[in-house]
């Protein structure tokens, strides 16, 4: 059997290409390792902050906006809901890298973010410490995003427009074959015309032949005991520490909470320390007793374990594969990615199907790591 686009990979990009394509009219098969949505890749813990005024480079908010719309449109078909608008305080130096990030994207875009000085921002919100040599910014669309939910809504989708998910098996890699690609799996070869890879946290390993050196590292996540903050924003701390990001604490769920930067590699995305350790909580929660002062002494209830793909410059990678133009690549999404999936799904789509997209994806080419080698 044959079919039009194989998905390798569905996770937070993969389930949404599979929509995107099944909502073309396209056959199209998705293969993961294990049943989506899992825990063994980058895309569970709940919720994921969404966030307008982009911090890490002023190009992507066009790519958030199509995003916003994709997540409502999605909402509308599933039925379900996948986003919660609650705000998003962003706290660091005044001249620090989140600070100034949000500020450039938005004045670029213009977009609506109150700058706060230290004073304000504790007056407005008192559950949180923010230092006199520092400044917020409050940017009131944000919010945040129901992962797994996110995934279901989008599988359940593809699945009524026809694709298929073929789970449990493990691809080998890819090769071109007359007019169409052949990827080689645990369960035999699948054709298709086309092919998307979103690969995850198992990018260094097929998609070695770009060049690109992707690191993983392993995040910790971690859920404090607190009571429910029904009116609480999202939140993220630039700190000399580290950047700190967190969630209003959930009826059931209680406040959950992460440290953004650092993270051990992983050398084997199948072989990553699950196992949680007092060491994997104690930053953040040093960092809640320092800038959560109603929250110094919570327990921590549970964790997780996530990883990050990281590229050398922290920006994803979206392109036709340079050794196929049937081929497109989802990869390295960095940490920052899953707000965008949607889009990415889109525009992965656009790519395989028609050559091109709408959306401008060009600072996100392969391009830039070719430029870097010469």
């Amino acid at each position: 059997m044959s079919w039009d686009v194989i998905v390798v990979g569905v996770g937070g990009v993969g389930s949404q290409v599979l929509a995107a394509l099944a909502d073309k009219g396209v056959r199209a098969l998705g293969l993961d390792r294990f049943m989506p949505p899992h825990d063994r890749g980058s895309t569970h813990g709940e919720t994921r902050i969404i966030r307008l005024a982009y911090m890490e480079h002023p190009d992507y908010v066009p790519l958030v906006r199509r995003a916003y719309d994709g997540w409502a449109a999605l909402e509308a078909k599933s039925g379900q809901r996948l986003y919660e608008p609650c705000g998003l305080l962003q706290v660091g130096p005044p001249d620090g890298a989140v600070v100034q990030g949000v500020l450039e994207s938005a004045r670029i875009h213009g977009l609506a973010v109150d700058t706060l000085d230290a004073a304000e921002a504790r007056r407005r919100f008192p559950s949180f410490h923010v230092p006199e040599d520092m400044t917020a910014v409050f940017e009131q669309r944000a919010g945040y995003l129901w992962v797994e939910r996110c995934v279901e809504a989008a599988l359940t989708v593809a699945r009524a427009g026809g694709a298929e998910v073929e789970a449990g098996v493990t691809v080998h890699g890819w090769r071109e074959d007359g007019d169409g690609v052949v990827v080689e799996t645990s369960a035999g070869p699948r054709r298709a015309a086309r092919l998307v890879v979103c690969p995850g946290a198992w990018a260094p390993e097929l998609l070695r032949t770009l060049g690109v050196p992707f690191v993983v590292k392993r995040k910790p996540l971690s859920w404090f005991e607190a009571a429910p903050e029904p009116h609480g924003p999202t939140w993220l701390y630039e700190t000399p520490h580290g950047v700190y990001y967190g969630f209003p604490s959930l009826p059931g769920t209680g406040l959950k909470a992460a440290c953004h930067s650092g993270g051990d590699v992983v050398t084997d995305a199948l072989a990553v320390d699950r196992t949680l350790y007092p060491e994997d909580h104690e930053p953040v929660s040093r960092f809640m007793a320092e800038y959560r002062p109603p929250h110094a002494q919570a327990p921590v209830t549970r964790g997780a374990v996530c990883m990050y793909t990281l590229t050398p410059d922290e920006h994803f990678v979206v392109d036709h594969h340079p050794q196929s133009s049937r081929v497109v690549v989802v990869a390295g999404l960095s940490g920052h990615g899953f707000k965008l999936t949607h889009a990415l799904g889109a525009i992965a789509a656009e790519l395989v199907l028609d050559g091109h997209t709408p959306s401008p994806v060009g600072f996100l080419s392969l391009d830039r790591f070719r430029a870097a080698a010469r």
